[in-house]
């Protein structure tokens, strides 16, 4: 399926959770003329003075002295933002086209998204699941009533999310299956896949470097190629296979698409084979794209969906979106978390989902992704070292045939966040969803006038 078809499809949101939003453009002053301008400003006069009292190099060595290293961080010390802009402690100003990993879709201190988890921490942050509260319900109903599931599953991150999913897709083969000895408990990931750092998580992930310093991790976990549709169907069709777990789009893999052809050879071969069909939305999800959910723009839909990263605008949180077949295989003590689903973070997660939800909100973060790549493409496109650009709404790659670090670092220091993906040679584009067309245009600029720097890689 082509981009400018997934771009044309309608979106089939109901109406339930319309609400309104206003968009908001915002200039900024960061010279698109020079890859090493940095604008710098003064932070605003209502951040807390303590934070500032200490530099970056002082913060860094702070860090790598009490931190655990798990991190390979980019030397910047963040300290504050609003909307698509971030400040350092020394107050630089920078635009972000990360979202913190996908994380920020309303951006930074959303007035609506502040109000809501201001006003839930005074009355009520957390009770833990041995008691009922309104705001999971109500969020809860939300993400039902927007999407093809019948019932939900609060966690707290998404390799949590998919932890709980490879749980309840072998407790409903256990239960679909009363009287086999050895029901079907074998999973299929693909390719370039990411779907967690957890154990079981982990052993879905295909990137070898992230397993193979913790094996034996779960076994019984197949990768084939992704979107080899041949190869997956013949594998569900032996009768050992759980769940195929999969991401419509992969984000960390390199801003890979599957297509509607593949997706709906998945759905049909699960179905006749009885196993579960597992969309991992983690990274791809509620409004990335365009659509609420990726998968509806191929209009094939899952038994399982996995959710975290923007749901709750920055707090930690995950779900598990699950169909009535599946959720009656679960029972009491099955599964459970501490955390998971309390009053401040489902608050947020409403306050994320009611303005995301908005068809109006959706068809423009469709606009501005297809706006972006267009704009991409005819600015960079020419460049060498620039292979494809792809992507679909606002999740975009830029692959290149060299490492990509050297352009993140240039663009950095001009004052512009991006990330990387695959290999390390994709650029990964991920903003916030409220990101001005102006504020896209100055993106563009900044990664044009760094583009040179990746001369010297190739040399």
């Amino acid at each position: 399926m082509s981009w400018s078809v997934l771009f044309s499809l309608n979106n089939s949101l109901t109406s339930s959770l319309h609400r309104s939003l206003t968009l908001k453009s915002t200039n900024y002053s960061v010279s698109p003329t020079a890859c090493l301008n940095v604008d710098v400003r003064t932070p605003d006069s209502n951040q807390n003075p303590s934070l500032h009292e200490k530099r970056s190099s002082e913060i860094i060595a702070d860090e790598k002295k009490f931190i655990v290293g798990t991190y390979a961080r980019a030397p910047v010390v963040l300290s504050s933002g609003k909307g698509c802009k971030l400040y350092d402690v020394e107050g630089r100003e920078y635009l972000d086209l990360t979202s913190g990993i996908a994380v920020n879709a309303l951006g930074h201190g959303d007035s609506d998204w502040v109000r809501s988890v201001t006003q839930q921490a005074d009355v009520l942050a957390h009770v833990s699941n041995v008691y009922y509260s309104i705001p999971q319900v109500e969020l809860a109903k939300r993400l039902v009533t927007g999407s093809f599931a019948d019932r939900v599953f609060f966690c707290n991150s998404g390799t949590e999310a998919n932890e709980a999913a490879i749980k309840f897709s072998r407790k409903f083969q256990r239960f679909s299956h009363p009287n086999e000895k050895n029901p079907p408990m074998e999973f299929i990931a693909f390719s370039n896949c990411f779907h967690g750092r957890t154990m079981g998580a982990l052993a879905l992930t295909s990137k070898e470097h992230y397993r193979t310093p913790f094996e034996p991790v779960m076994p019984g976990v197949t990768f084939v190629e992704y979107g080899n549709t041949q190869a997956t169907v013949e594998l569900i069709k032996s009768g050992k296979i759980a769940a195929v777990f999969v991401e419509p789009i992969q984000g960390e893999g390199g801003i890979y698409s599957a297509t509607k052809e593949f997706l709906q050879s998945l759905r049909t071969a699960c179905d006749d084979a009885g196993c579960l069909l597992v969309f991992d939305e983690v990274q791809c999800g509620l409004g990335r794209t365009g659509y609420l959910w990726a998968h509806e723009a191929y209009s094939v839909y899952p038994d399982i969906m996995t959710l975290a990263k923007p749901l709750a605008g920055g707090l930690p949180i995950g779900a598990v979106l699950v169909t009535e077949k599946v959720a009656s295989a679960i029972s009491y003590g099955d599964h459970g978390s501490t955390f998971a689903g309390n009053p401040l973070v489902c608050s947020a997660g409403i306050a994320v989902l009611d303005k995301i939800s908005n068809p109006s909100f959706l068809s423009g973060v469709r606009e501005k992704g297809q706006y972006f790549k267009d704009l991409l493409v005819e600015k960079l496109g020419t460049n060498g070292h620039v292979k494809e650009i792809r992507g679909f709404g606002l999740i975009i790659g830029i692959e290149l045939d060299v490492p990509a670090s050297p352009l993140v670092d240039a663009c950095q220091q001009a004052g512009l966040l991006i990330l990387t993906a695959g290999k390390g040679n994709v650029v990964r584009i991920v903003p916030p969803l409220i990101i001005s067309k102006q504020e896209v245009d100055q993106a563009v600029e900044i990664l044009k006038n760094c583009l040179p720097v990746l001369d010297q890689v190739a040399g």
